[in-house]
């Protein structure tokens, strides 16, 4: 007996010896199973195995004994009933971990020479649920405190920090633009908390569609929980209006105009006056004003002002831009031939104008002007004034009137000669009538074109005669004569002419032939004195004929050749 109390002192006073120095930490997640270790856990040669957590009053609590060979033996406690287990190497698991788990638990292992002690502290956290925004404003005044919301986290341990953003931008508290308050709340049964915070917030213009949110910290969170970004109606007074004219850069008669009111207030009124040349228009739930098919009467200051306040207003000037066109020629302009003519054309525009003519469609490089009229100069001409997209036009025709002439009478065999052609081409206008003092056939007509035409007939005359063409229009007449002869009489010409061309081809000839005969003779003459020279040169030899007679002949070499 004395042994067994010697013994047990023995041990306590090892293990007050032994009792571990440092303390390990360890977190356990709320609702989950927390095991906490025991380092001495894997002695095999242990009489006892031990675990026990301090109280709040700093007294000692056992959980769970187990003697070596045996079962473990589990404390009944409320706290733990039926949460609590050993596992092979000793660690005491812990499940359905609550706030209350929060505190020093000790594993005290008694083995034969010595009593070892290890205490662990575990902390239990909590993560907070998403935050929400609740009691959210429907707008705000500018310049006023106004509470926009409040924003709250729950059931976290430690507790969870709000934070107010705008636009992604933390706000800080100053107690005069922005008043946050907070509140931590802690439940009594789970011990968790629960975060509030109030945001108080006095707008300036620039916050309109401002997005306000509020995020939320923790130490068990990687990212920061935000709601979805709010924005509020901010409301304040109009201290501007701006008038606007919807309509293309320049404005000319004929536009719609379209005057357009702005205010800067929110919201902005409904309603507002325009000042139509000097009436006052009051205009209800709408803000523009439309001058419809304007002139250059229109052309003046505008005004738009608040219904209520004529000194918060804004002023235009709208110029009315204007195009006339006066003293124009048109109709139909009859002139005579060789007359001078130049149209007339007279611009009023509010700027400066482009002016382009054309004759038949066809652009022209200069005006219509003429110092000496032609039948070409015949058509329409028509005249295109064009400013700011007004177009003005205007139109005349050209009449050159003048008394037919006859500028060519021809005549000429056809192809197959079996006919004779005529041709008469005249100039006049109106486009004269042709006439011919025979008749023919194959009559054909060449288009009227600048104040000209042709008229080309067939005839097989059967004696010699003369032709008139005789061309005629309102202002007079014209006419001229061809000798035209048979068919026959000019083929019998062209025999003689072709006889005529044979003779004279014979002559020439004949007297070709002479003067190559006399060149012929020339060239043997001229051998044969060339040989008879050379051959006295060579020999003193004497010919059958005299001295006297060789003498001769060489005074005379012609007598030998005529013999």
């Amino acid at each position: 007996m004395r042994l067994t109390l010697f013994s047990a002192g023995a041990l306590l006073f090892l293990s007050l010896l032994s009792r571990g120095s440092g303390l390990q930490t360890i977190v356990g997640q709320y609702g989950e199973v927390i095991e906490v270790p025991c380092n001495k856990g894997n002695a095999e040669d242990f009489y006892m195995i031990k675990w026990k957590y301090t109280k709040s009053d700093s007294s000692t609590g056992d959980l769970v004994v187990k003697s070596s060979g045996l079962n473990a033996t589990i404390t009944p406690d409320m706290d733990y009933n039926g949460r609590i287990s050993l596992k092979p190497d000793f660690s005491l698991l812990i499940t359905q971990a609550k706030l209350s788990d929060q505190k020093r638990y000790t594993c005290m292992v008694v083995m034969a020479t010595d009593i070892f002690e290890y205490e662990v502290q575990v902390t239990i956290r909590k993560a907070p649920s998403p935050p929400t925004i609740a009691n959210q404003a429907t707008e705000m005044k500018i310049g006023t405190l106004t509470m926009l919301g409040e924003c709250s986290t729950k059931d976290a341990n430690p507790p969870a920090k709000i934070t107010w953003l705008k636009n992604k931008i933390p706000l800080v508290n100053d107690d005069k633009v922005t008043k946050i308050t907070s509140d931590v709340r802690t439940d009594k049964v789970t011990g968790l908390s629960s975060t509030f915070s109030k945001l108080e917030y006095a707008a300036v213009k620039g916050d309109l569609n401002a997005k306000f949110s509020c995020a939320v910290q923790h130490i068990t969170l990687d990212l920061d929980l935000e709601t979805a970004p709010v924005t509020f109606i901010i409301t304040y007074p109009t201290e501007k209006v701006k008038l606007q004219v919807v309509s293309a850069n320049l404005i000319k008669e004929g536009d719609n105009v379209t005057l357009k009111c702005k205010a800067d207030g929110n919201p902005p009124p409904s309603s507002y006056s325009f000042h139509i040349k000097g009436k006052k228009m009051k205009v209800e739930n709408s803000d523009n004003y439309t001058l419809t098919n304007v002139s250059r009467a229109n052309t003046g200051e505008y005004k738009c002002s608040l219904v209520d306040n004529d000194a918060i207003a804004d002023s235009v000037n709208i110029t009315v831009m204007y195009l006339d066109i006066a003293n124009v020629s048109k109709g139909r302009i009859i002139k005579n031939l060789d007359e001078s003519f130049e149209a007339t054309l007279v611009v009023n525009a509010s700027g400066e104008s482009e002016i382009s003519w054309s004759k038949n469609n066809v652009k022209l490089s200069a005006p219509a002007k003429f110092d000496k009229l032609k039948y070409s100069d015949s058509g329409v001409y028509e005249s295109v004034v064009s400013m700011a997209g007004l177009i003005r036009k205007a139109s005349f025709e050209l009449v050159v009137l003048g008394a037919p002439v006859i500028n060519k009478l021809t005549k000429h065999r056809s192809n197959d000669g079996n006919f004779k052609v005529l041709k008469c081409e005249a100039e006049g206008s109106p486009k004269p009538t042709v006439q011919w003092s025979i008749n023919g056939t194959n009559a054909t007509e060449s288009p009227y074109v600048d104040g000209r035409v042709t008229h080309t007939i067939t005839i097989i005359p059967t004696v010699n005669l003369t032709v008139n063409c005789t061309v005629s229009n309102d202002l007079g007449q014209a006419s001229k004569g061809l000798d035209v002869s048979t068919l026959f009489e000019e083929v019998t010409m062209d025999k003689q002419a072709e006889d005529s061309n044979g003779q004279a081809r014979v002559a020439v000839g004949v007297v070709i032939g002479v003067i190559l005969a006399a060149l012929a003779i020339g060239l043997i003459y001229w051998v044969y004195m060339k040989r008879t020279r050379q051959g006295s040169w060579k020999t003193a030899e004497k010919e059958d004929d005299t001295l006297e007679e060789s003498k001769k002949l060489e005074e005379n070499p012609c007598q030998k050749s005529e013999a």
